[in-house]
């Protein structure tokens, strides 16, 4: 087991990361405890291309705050902080749970739930972008059924940490389902993270193929769009429990925060989006999104037309 660094809860779930702007989405913004709608028989989406809305889920956001470089590979971190809620807030295979002695003070998270976790890191020069941060960082699942994942990284962001050496990275992790999980920087073997991923107290209406969206208004409110029909893009889809359709609702040339969510936990990912003419736009990298689903990724880049 790697030796433990002192672990840090900061109150701030992001940390000093960039983050999107706020709105209203369900009541799953800005809040610690998150409880969505249930399934409602009206409410349909695309499944993968979107599905039905989010039941109730409780996020539990912290930073765990990880220090590292390649000066001392010898002394990995260990395990990362306990799952504590604040109030403001390319996957190894997976293998069988074998019998091991676990720390006392190892992390623990609940399915369902979600944890940030944080990290800096120092990768070489040039320094990689976040994307190429994360393809560095290996997930491995050791779920107690034998199959599956036991968590997903949702979303991600970083910035240059002010040594101006080392990235600031940090991953917003979604527990599965029950058994062990952890992040591990492949260069060195360091763990970035680890934690049990415990059986869910709280159900969630997510079965794996359910991306629902949602496009602020303008005005801080966000509105679901209806994927029943199967349109061909995002454009051409209805509001939900509405006539009109989002070529009319999203003006052209108009940046709007699109929220897109596909997790266990019901948390939202969120992202800066200009229509430009029949199609859509990013206007900032950040965060990268769904990083561990990319078959989701092309869902979204063809609704959008981001391909």
């Amino acid at each position: 087991m790697s030796k433990k660094r002192r672990k840090q809860a900061l109150a701030d779930g992001r940390g000093s990361e960039p983050r999107p702007a706020q709105s209203a989405v369900e009541a799953t913004t800005g809040a610690t405890t998150s409880v969505g709608r249930g399934p409602d028989p009206r409410r349909r989406g695309w499944l993968i291309a979107f599905g039905l809305g989010v039941g109730l889920a409780v996020v539990a956001t912290v930073t765990v705050v990880r220090k590292t470089g390649q000066e001392s590979p010898q002394h990995p971190s260990g395990a990362g902080a306990p799952a504590t809620a604040t109030p403001d807030s390319a996957s190894s295979a997976a293998s069988p749970a074998s019998a091991t002695h676990e720390a006392p003070d190892l992390a623990t998270l609940e399915a369902n739930t979600a944890v940030m976790v944080t990290v800096e890191l120092e990768l070489g020069v040039p320094m990689p972008s976040v994307s190429g941060a994360l393809s560095q960082v290996e997930r491995r699942h050791q779920p107690d059924d034998g199959t599956g994942r036991t968590f997903a990284i949702l979303d991600a962001y970083g910035e240059p940490a002010p040594d101006g050496r080392k990235l600031h990275l940090s991953m917003h992790v979604s527990g599965e389902k029950p058994g062990m999980g952890s992040l591990v920087l492949r260069r060195t073997g360091e763990v970035l993270w680890e934690a049990r991923i415990l059986a869910a107290t709280k159900p969630s209406s997510f079965s794996g193929q359910d991306l629902s969206i949602l496009i602020d208004d303008g005005a801080g409110k966000a509105v679901r769009v209806d994927g029943s029909r199967g349109p061909r893009t995002v454009l051409d889809a209805n509001l939900q429990n509405s006539a009109t359709l989002v070529r009319e609702f999203w003006p052209n040339g108009a940046e709007r925060e699109v929220t897109f969510i596909y997790s266990a936990c019901g948390c939202p990912v969120k992202a800066m989006v200009r229509r430009n003419g029949e199609r859509t736009v990013r206007t900032r990298e950040l965060p990268v999104m769904f990083p561990d689903d990319p078959a989701v990724m092309q869902v979204i880049g063809r609704l959008m037309g981001w391909q």
